[in-house]
């Protein structure tokens, strides 16, 4: 198969979607490989790098797009690539459709086959392809917020963990999932007083389990919610709903009523925000003021470090990349119900329930569709 890797270019977007090192399993799986020119910089891999890798450099994104049976990227593509997309193409990326109705529109125009990697499951009911970022994003999010904290970023000018004699600051994680442990997990190691809010008993009881009384565990109600934010220093919005719209769980009112100078980070800004004086913000301007409360909405938050990401998120994609390109998207998808689970759009179909629901468009499920695919 020949397998596409165009340059990032979404703002401050320096991840790339495939590493030298996974180039070189597909060359020598008998696969021809295009990377863009530079799409690789971010990383500190050179065109030469790519090449001594095996792959082919492209001179810029139509090259890459004319040459390619298969795209493989980080980010959602933008207008201008999705226009690039053919009705014969695949295209392996993060979509985030469900708040995006431009490029769901755009791409169920194309025809493509368009598989998200928010949206592949695996045996135990997770997101395998989702989880190395939000790993990266839990952790970014409190470093993000202690910096937010800091006066000439406009917080209140605490220090997370204090110091002896004065309190450290009050974090709240809305969410126990994989982003809101590893949030947990860094406010915990910085000293901070940290609270976690979930609805299920079952991730209370094991995040208890492993913080012990470092961390508070408290059922999410929407008392306990608004007590909770209205009296933090930090809010980590770590919420997520498979393929949906985020819920906006925390309310303007609740925003108001915080302290000046106190910070809220939105991780789940890419699925539309779980705060509803959320918007999605970039690396290069990341946070904005909201009655006296810094939001930081950063919408690629793990871009920020382009090394540790690309090859987190090349460790779990690769497998499903090497499958789409030895056996071809319709028996891939045929032979894997987890990569099924992430089509969203194909052949002019939305075949994500929660993105069809979202945007108003019809539902066929993802079986029909790739039963009816050419093979």
């Amino acid at each position: 198969m020949r397998i596409g890797v165009p340059t990032e270019i979404k703002t401050a977007e320096r991840r790339v979607g495939l590493t030298p090192t996974s180039v070189r399993e597909l060359v020598e799986d008998g696969h021809e490989i295009m990377v863009q020119s530079g799409a690789g910089l971010g990383i500190g891999a050179t065109d030469q790098v790519y090449i001594d890798a095996g792959a082919t450099v492209g001179a810029d994104a139509p090259a890459v797009f004319d040459f390619a049976e298969m795209i493989v990227k980080v980010k959602e593509p933008q207008s201008s690539e999705t226009a690039m997309l053919r009705s014969d193409q695949v295209l392996f990326t993060y979509l985030h459709l469900a708040p995006d109705p431009d490029q769901t529109k755009a791409l169920v125009a194309s025809g493509a086959t368009c598989i998200a990697y928010e949206t592949v499951t695996d045996n135990a009911g997770g997101l395998p392809l989702l989880a190395p970022m939000s790993k990266v994003a839990g952790r970014m999010a409190v470093q993000a917020g202690a910096h937010s904290l800091e006066s000439p970023q406009g917080g209140s000018g605490l220090l997370l963990g204090g110091v002896p004699g004065v309190a450290p600051a009050k974090v709240v994680v809305i969410g126990g999932g994989v982003v809101g442990v590893n949030a947990v997990e860094m406010a915990v190691g910085l000293g901070a007083d940290v609270s976690v809010l979930d609805r299920q008993l079952d991730v209370l009881d094991g995040l208890s389990a492993r913080f012990g009384p470092s961390l508070k565990t408290v059922f999410s109600t929407r008392a306990a919610l608004e007590e909770l934010v209205v009296d933090a220093d930090l809010v980590v919005g770590a919420v997520l709903v498979k393929g949906a719209r985020a819920p906006k769980l925390v309310t303007a009112e609740m925003v108001k009523n915080m302290r000046t100078g106190s910070v809220l980070v939105d991780v789940a800004i890419d699925q539309g925000g779980c705060m509803e004086t959320s918007r999605a913000t970039t690396h290069t301007e990341p946070t904005y003021v909201v009655d006296d409360v810094v939001h930081y909405c950063v919408a690629n938050m793990p871009g920020g470090v382009p090394k540790t990401s690309t090859y987190a998120l090349n460790n779990a994609t690769l497998p499903f990349t090497m499958a789409l390109a030895n056996k071809g998207a319709k028996v891939a998808l045929e032979d894997d119900a987890h990569l099924r689970s992430g089509l969203n759009v194909a052949a002019g179909h939305v075949t994500e329930a929660a993105v069809a629901e979202a945007l108003g468009y019809e539902y066929v499920s993802a079986d029909a569709v790739v039963a009816h695919m050419a093979g």
